[in-house]
């Protein structure tokens, strides 16, 4: 671990060096890639830097422990090494934590897209539910959120609604979303009373670059067609909706909220290379995943990871047994409490999996 610790610290003290050089800065694109470099060491040498300090009081511990001390003083420099130890072995910790093989994804924008699923239009008006607490978490961490396509419902609620979150770390903070998420409510629409159970699933796409999937134009289908709102209703008189489908894989994707076709065109092909990239994903790793399942999960799309139960108030992420009592406050985007305890979760049984 120290090894790669030192050879981390090199790259980085590498990298400040470069950052400085008169050649590189006048280079914005290679500038911008060293800088982006550093900046991903910095949290890592951070730590070692302060691990390093505490190595350094411990032995200057021991070296008065060598001489006599009166009674009081040995007291007060016995508590201080055992207060350095403690923190020597908290930062070990974050080393370890800090050393284990970053997703190449986690600083990608995000697409997300929420489905109703069983339960009508119940489920319809929960996946608006999950819309607006997604998009106030967003707005909490200060991202970017826009609409890319939405089916709607007569009563307000949402078929589907796929939307991108841009920020930095998006996907690292929500990669865990995605699954099956169920509610027990009381129905508006229920006169009896009864609480209904009903779902709504979540898929959590990292945004794909075009230099990572390549799309052949001539593997694509493209069909242009009139926008239609609630109900069916024709919204735009003019054909400015767009579905593109990828023939090889058979993904289509439909976008109808912009007026024009050029921009519906474009936010469509955005969701489908998320999709492409996601399938080559699932593809490259679906023997590995299958050897071994995180604890967490693999964010499987039919995986019931969460329920929301009103009554009680109560909100429990299945995958790691976690219950709050916090219902409103998650529903209007306080997620950090359960989307920090999902990655802490992620972090120990990659740690356990390393020894």
């Amino acid at each position: 671990m120290f090894e790669r610790l030192e050879d981390i610290e090199q790259r980085y003290n590498e990298l400040t060096e470069l950052l400085t050089d008169p050649e590189v800065i006048s280079n914005q694109t290679e500038y911008q890639k060293y800088a982006k470099s550093q900046a991903g060491l910095t949290e890592t040498v951070t730590v070692y830097a302060d691990y390093k300090n505490i190595l350094g009081q411990l032995e200057e511990i021991k070296g008065l422990l060598t001489e006599k001390l009166d009674p009081e003083m040995l007291e007060m420099v016995e508590l201080e090494k055992t207060e350095l130890e403690e923190q020597k072995r908290n930062l070990e910790e974050e080393l370890r934590i800090l050393l284990l093989p970053k997703d190449p994804n986690d600083e990608k924008n995000v697409i997300m897209e929420i489905r109703a699923g069983a339960g009508g239009d119940e489920a319809a008006l929960f996946a608006g539910v999950l819309y607006r607490m997604y998009t106030r978490y967003a707005e909490n961490q200060h991202w970017k959120t826009e609409m890319l396509s939405a089916s709607y419902t007569d009563i307000g609620g949402f078929k589907e609604i796929i939307f991108m979150i841009e920020g930095q770390g998006a996907y690292s903070r929500l990669k865990f979303e995605s699954g099956v998420h169920r509610v027990q409510r009381i129905p508006t629409t229920e006169s009896g009373g009864r609480i209904h159970t009903s779902t709504a699933t979540v898929a959590v796409l990292p945004e794909a670059e075009e230099v990572e999937i390549d799309v052949n134009p001539n593997e694509l289908r493209i069909d242009i067609f009139c926008s239609s709102g609630p109900g069916g209703q024709s919204v735009n008189t003019t054909q400015s909706a767009v579905r593109i489908t990828h023939l090889p894989t058979g993904l289509s994707v439909s976008c109808q909220d912009e007026k024009s076709q050029h921009k519906n065109k474009d936010k469509a092909m955005r969701v489908l290379r998320a999709r492409l990239l996601e399938k080559a994903q699932e593809e490259a790793h679906g023997e590995m995943a299958s050897q071994r399942k995180s604890q967490v999960g693999t964010g499987d799309r039919s995986e019931r990871i969460r329920t929301y139960n009103y009554p009680q108030g109560r909100v429990s992420d299945h995958r790691i047994g976690l219950t709050l009592h916090k219902l409103d406050s998650i529903l209007i985007g306080d997620l950090d409490e359960v989307i920090n305890a999902l990655i802490s979760a992620d972090q120990a049984e990659r740690l356990k999996a390393t020894i």
